[in-house]
């Protein structure tokens, strides 16, 4: 089962998108350090996609097998790829995943949990939900070598951008098989107490 029953955590390298050997192998509690392209995209950008789909229309990207950042990166400074570009609170993304996960969305990153809805969908659509660490957004940015708007430009930081991380560190929240790695950690915090 998960890691953090005081095993060691463990590292795993994981080349982007998703695929489903990939994500049969993460585990709550592990450690994965992600290469290749993200998504990234926010509340208005969220909002904007759940609406087209109830339209019937196509997305202005294709999500099938990719993880979404919750990020609105600040402007690159002059010589850098992107500005700080740390997580969002991803409880504010719940009322528009379980529609992403439907058309193929395989992950995501942010910081915090999310509702019992969309911890079942996770498991329920086979996907993987990531915890970066919020407050460290200049250091996550120098995991991210490319950064270009995708669609909705006109929502500004919060457009899709597609972004190419280099070993992104994140650590695995839900998994596929049910695993927590919040309710574990406060489980095991509340074993330590006794």
């Amino acid at each position: 089962m998960p890691s953090c029953e005081g095993e060691a955590l463990r590292e795993l390298y994981i080349n982007l998108p998703l695929s489903e050997e990939a994500v049969a192998q993460l585990r709550a509690g592990d450690w994965a350090y992600l290469s290749g392209p993200v998504i990234a995209a926010r509340d208005a950008a969220h909002k904007r996609m759940v609406e087209a789909l109830a339209r019937g229309e196509k997305l202005p990207v294709d999500l099938r097998g990719q993880v979404i950042y919750y990020v609105g990166p600040t402007p690159a400074p002059p010589g850098k790829v992107i500005g700080s570009a740390g997580p969002t609170t991803a409880a504010r993304m719940d009322p528009f995943t379980v529609p992403l996960l439907e058309v193929g969305l395989k992950g995501a990153i942010g910081k915090g949990g999310r509702s019992p809805k969309v911890r079942e969908a996770f498991q329920r659509f086979r996907a993987v939900y990531f915890l970066a660490v919020g407050g460290a957004g200049a250091i996550l940015a120098q995991h991210i070598v490319r950064c270009e708007v995708l669609a909705y430009e006109d929502l500004g930081t919060e457009a899709i951008r597609l972004l190419e991380l280099d070993a992104f560190p994140v650590l695995v929240c839900y998994d596929i098989y049910g695993g927590d790695l919040l309710i574990e950690g406060r489980l095991r915090w509340q074993q330590a107490l006794v």
